[in-house]
Formats: structure tokens, sequence, C-alpha cells
């Protein structure tokens, strides 16, 4: 890093750290004291919540961000307002405590699971006919509760068919310990692991999918190197790797992909959601050397068109899609358009395409509630909010740019970001 580059990575680095403590502000402390109650019309998100933070003395924070010792395992119920009482795709975090039901977010219930034994009763409890499991790791500057809280919210409102499963690792909630962050999801590969593997050699399991974001995705595919390293593949059963907005240098990424498999059958699909606004992204490129990070690629650009297409890999452009995360780092989990695409399609294990039309055309028609035909000239020059390249979508539109000749190409290229 220069000299003349310093003071613009300090105030960067101030600018999301102002985001960051007034996104927190008005929040009470001790919001996982459970409360017992479900009072008529609420909804209840039952989690299995694994972590390597260290306990805390206060009992409603219950683990800190320091680390841990060994992994930690809590049953977590919590309730979810009336659907009429609060928007898809956010956490409604109480102002004062006892949170009220009908309005915020509240922790019903906590249990210690001690046992294996206890982990499989869990798991036998909530685990659906789809026989299907989603583990989800959190990114950078999370708390304990921020993790577990927004969990529950993507699991209620993407409807999921899965029984969930959080793996927090120890994060000490604060811009300015990046870092300490980064060495903690490397402190926590092993217990991951362990959880992956426990949840593998569960018989009842059928496919287990994983969604991380964030740095939390460095700990996700490391994890999944290391089980692909000691064994020679991946277990057949983690079927689908999700990563949103990955904080992963796109060269690393490359080799831990190579380490993973390099026949693409044989290892778990991945699903990227990228975006090039992304400006807690546009800091960690600046105080890592510079290199892109792989969530604010543009996959309409060499070389990661061809080298995405090589891998078999989806790529989800969120950039056009707003939202109210100032950030633009947490998309995913606050369109309410994606958080349906995710329980309705990927973590059910559907193919991203559907016979010969592309996938990502019949997504951008839905966003936009139209009834157009695929392949029209209108519906190619209407811009979609959320553009997904996937082999035959790219196919598909590429035939499509060669009907319509270069004057109307020229035209669309801006507003569908290709």
């Amino acid at each position: 890093m220069t000299n003349r580059e310093r003071p613009r990575v300090l105030r960067r680095v101030i600018f999301a750290g102002v985001l960051a403590l007034a996104g927190c502000a008005g929040r009470p402390e001790g919001v996982m004291v459970p409360s017992g109650e479900m009072p008529p019309g609420v909804s209840a998100v039952d989690l299995l919540v694994a972590t390597t933070r260290a306990p805390s003395d206060q009992p409603g924070v219950l683990f800190s961000g320091e680390r841990g010792s060994q992994l930690e395992l809590r049953d977590i119920v919590v309730s979810i307002p009336p659907d009429g009482k609060r928007k898809v795709g956010q956490v409604q975090w109480p102002s004062k405590l006892p949170a009220d039901p009908m309005k915020d977010f509240s922790t019903v219930s906590v249990k210690p699971i001690e046992t294996a034994k206890a982990g499989r009763t869990w798991l036998g409890h909530n685990l659906p006919k789809s026989r299907r499991v989603l583990v989800f790791v959190h990114g950078f500057n999370n708390r304990y509760e921020d993790a577990v809280y927004r969990f529950a919210q993507i699991v209620h409102d993407s409807k999921t068919d899965a029984a969930p499963i959080i793996f927090t690792w120890p994060s000490r909630a604060s811009i300015f310990d990046y870092s300490y962050d980064k060495e903690s999801t490397n402190y926590s590969r092993d217990a991951l692991e362990e959880l992956l593997r426990a949840a593998v050699d569960t018989p009842d399991v059928g496919e287990i999918t994983i969604m991380a974001h964030s740095m939390g995705t460095w700990l996700a595919v490391e994890t999944l190197r290391q089980m692909a390293i000691r064994d020679g593949r991946v277990p057949k059963k983690i079927q689908q790797v999700i990563l949103a907005s990955p904080d992963l240098d796109v060269d690393v990424f490359g080799q831990q992909l190579r380490a993973i498999g390099t026949n693409v059958k044989d290892r778990p699909q991945f699903t990227l959601f990228v975006s090039r606004d992304d400006r807690a992204l546009t800091l960690s490129r600046r105080i890592s050397g510079n290199v892109d990070r792989l969530g604010q690629i543009n996959p309409a650009e060499e070389p990661y068109r061809s080298m995405l297409e090589k891998q078999g890999i989806t790529v989800l452009d969120l950039t056009a899609l707003k939202s109210g995360d100032r950030l633009n780092h947490g998309k995913f989990a606050e369109s309410p358009e994606v958080v349906r695409l995710i329980g309705n399609r990927l973590i059910d294990g559907q193919a991203v395409t559907d016979s010969q039309v592309g996938f990502g055309e019949r997504l951008g028609a839905v966003a936009l509630g139209t009834a157009q035909t695929v392949g029209s000239a209108a519906s190619i020059v209407v811009s979609t909010p959320i553009a997904v390249f996937d082999p035959v979508t790219r196919k598909n539109y590429d035939d499509q740019w060669r009907r319509l000749g270069n004057s109307v190409e020229d035209t669309t290229v801006t507003a569908i970001g290709q």
C-alpha cells in the first residue's frame, strides 16, 4: 500500500465503522434471554447453533467474540412477528427488553445440547421429509445474536425445506478487528469439519447445503478443501455450496477449487451471489493487496466468464438490486426475491436451468412481474434486478444478441449489465 493510498483506506475504514455502529445503535444487550412466550400469530424458527466462541458471563449474550476451547451446541427457538407486521428480509430488533414478539424478533428458548445423542435427537425432530440440512456460516463483524437472528430471518423468509443449522465462529464484531476475525475462521476449520461430518454420518440425512456469507465463505471453502484433501473428495451428501458476497481472493479461490476437485460432477454445485457495488468488499480488497474479491467480480467479463463456465459455477449478479443495506453487503438476505429463490430453488437442490430455457431468463421475468415470451426483444431490453449466469442462460443470451444485431446490443448492454 502506498503512502498516497493510506489516507483513502483509513477514510473507508472509518466510514464503514460509522455505518456498522449506526446499524447497532439502539439495540439492547441481552436479547438471548429466553422469554418462553409464543403468542398466537407469531412464527417459530428452531435452530441448532454450533459455535467455537467462548461463553459469556452475561446470560443474555451467551457467547462472546473470543475463542472457545471446544465446539458448543445450543437448541435456540426464535419467534418472528406476524407477516403483516414486518418486511421480508428484515431483522426487527427490539428497542427495549423484554421484546414484544408481535413486532420484534424474540428468543423463546435456549437449551444446551451436550451429547451427540442429543444432537441426533434434535435432527430427528427437525429433519423434514426432504431429508435436507442447511448449514449457514455467517460473515465478518457479527455478534452471536446477530448471526442467530439473521439466520432465523433467512430460514423463515425463504421457507426452506431443510433442518437449519448455523455455525458461528469467534468474531469481535468490530470493523477494526478484521485480522482477528480472519484468523478466527482459520481457528474454526476443524470444528466446522466436525459438525459437517456429524451431519454426513447421520443416516437419516439425505443431502446437505452449505450457505456462507462474506468472510464465512473463507471458512466454508477452506473446510471443504481440508475434507477433500483428507478423503480424496468432499462427501457426496454435501451437494450445494452457496457463497454470498464471498470475501475471497479470486486467485486463492481458484486454488481451493482445484483441491476440492477438478471434476465438476464429483464435487458440490457452487452458486455465487455477487455485487459490484459491495462497499465492504471494496474495503477488503484495499487491505488485501488490491486483488479482486470473488464477491465483486463482473461474471460477464473475462477472465471470469470463461472460468465460471468451465467450472460449472452459477452466478447471481445482484448489482442492480437495491436494498436497505448501506454497504450493499447483505443483499442476499434482505431481498425478498433472493431469499425466496434460496428457499424455492437452491436449497431444494433443483437444477438452475430448466430444459433449454436459462433460469436467469425465467428469474428476470418473474422479478419484473412480466409475462413476456422468453427470448423476445422486449424481455432483453427491460432491465432486470437480478442477472443469472449459467451455461444455458449465457448461450441463449448470446443467440439473442446475434439475432437482434449490434444496434440493439449497444442499447441493452448497460441495461442488463452484460
